[in-house]
């Protein structure tokens, strides 16, 4: 019998470009193989022991003689290379259309209606990198007040603002006004607040970023897992992705290590039901920033702390580690990359050294979580738990 699951997302660490990558500008992406190559290799022995290196087409990473996992890789079957798409194909919704995207900004009436609704102008109104924008607009900002707005190749309306100058709760209140006319038509996934400090020249932001994302449009397996009474932790962005839909505890990270911390936290009180942990580095400070070397140390820097994680495991743990998407910081540009996710999973009941293949869809991977607790299943996905028991 299962007691909990203990599953960790590595927000973008894609293993190589979906067969319809070009339709996103993708192909070539592979945010594990081309680190790997431009580091000249990568030390995650913990991952590669669970079977990593054993994944079908996964490059740059050893093979383990002896994996004491099961593994896979999964490709997505909505439209989008996204977060909040990743994370909510998880957990069973598929998008048969892609979120909305602002390349040249957001129109006329959104801006208009925004700026009446926080009683004040907005500057910014483009894609742009986070970092960039605030060197740009930051000292503007100072002078005026106005927020910054931008967006990205993904679907998201994001809000940045000095910490001194609109306060945090601000920041927040003007956030869900924004997401509260941001539906239907512009139904962006996520409205995102990105504060930051300092002076111009040296602004830095700062762990205080919150994502607003819409409701899912129906239960999802985190849902199903609360109705039955189990308890579903949330660590990292999972609350926002979810707009607090199916979580019964959350808490906030600052950085990946502390998401980490976190997770031990959650599996020491050893609660019946899912700790579900995004570890968003990867993707915010290394992949969108094309930071090759700090995303292969952030790997290894993770896999140095699952021996910890694998430790504190009882016998009627399950983990899994995966990803929501790629973000392959050798590529040129700054965005996510569509890409198949690796799958990893471990536990004193599981297989070892078994290959998962390639799955078609990530709900796949929630419809087995469901499976694992007897619960309804969910809307998508095939469980593969008949195949990964040891019998």
């Amino acid at each position: 019998m299962i007691n909990k699951v203990i599953w960790i997302v590595l927000d973008s660490v894609g293993m190589g470009a979906l067969p319809d990558a070009q339709k996103y500008g993708d192909v070539g992406s592979n945010t594990i193989g081309n680190i790997s190559k431009a580091l000249g290799g990568l030390h995650i022995p913990n991952m590669e022991k669970i079977g990593l290196g054993h994944i079908d087409g996964i490059e740059g990473v050893k093979k383990a003689d002896n994996p004491i996992g099961c593994y896979g890789r999964f490709a997505e079957k909505s439209e989008g290379k996204d977060t909040t798409t990743g994370h909510w194909e998880m957990c069973g919704v598929c998008l048969e259309k892609p979120f909305p995207t602002y390349p040249n900004g957001f129109p006329k009436e959104i801006v208009d209606t925004f700026e009446k609704a926080i009683g004040t102008k907005m500057i910014g109104n483009k894609p742009a990198s986070g970092t960039a924008i605030i060197e740009e607009l930051g000292e503007e900002h100072i002078k005026t007040g106005y927020p910054i707005v931008y967006t990205s190749a993904d679907s998201v309306f994001q809000i940045a603002a000095h910490e001194k100058i609109i306060p945090l709760d601000r920041l927040y209140e003007i956030c869900t006004i924004a997401r509260n006319i941001l539906k239907e038509e512009h139904g962006v996934a996520r409205v995102i607040a990105r504060p930051f400090i300092g002076d111009p020249g040296n602004f830095t932001r700062t762990s205080n970023r919150r994502d607003f994302s819409l409701v899912p449009p129906h239960e999802t397996l985190l849902d199903h897992l609360k109705n039955e009474g189990l308890q579903v932790m949330a660590v990292g962005k999972i609350e926002d992705i979810f707009s607090n839909q199916g979580i019964t505890e959350a808490i906030h990270t600052k950085d990946n290590m502390d998401g980490v911390d976190q997770t031990l936290h959650y599996m020491e009180q050893n609660k019946k039901g899912l700790i579900f942990t995004n570890l968003v580095d990867f993707d915010m400070k290394w992949g969108h920033r094309n930071n090759v070397e700090a995303y292969g140390k952030g790997l290894e820097d993770f896999d140095e702390r699952l021996v910890e994680i694998l430790d504190a495991m009882n016998d009627t743990d399950i983990l899994f580690i995966t990803a929501d998407h790629g973000c392959d910081p050798t590529m040129p540009g700054t965005d996510h990359s569509r890409e198949y996710v690796p799958f990893l999973a471990y536990g004193k009941g599981l297989k070892e050294n078994h290959n998962l293949k390639t799955r078609k869809t990530f709900s796949d991977m929630g419809q087995t979580i469901a499976e694992i607790f007897n619960i309804s299943p969910i809307k998508n996905g095939e469980s593969f738990l008949k195949e990964m028991i040891n019998k």
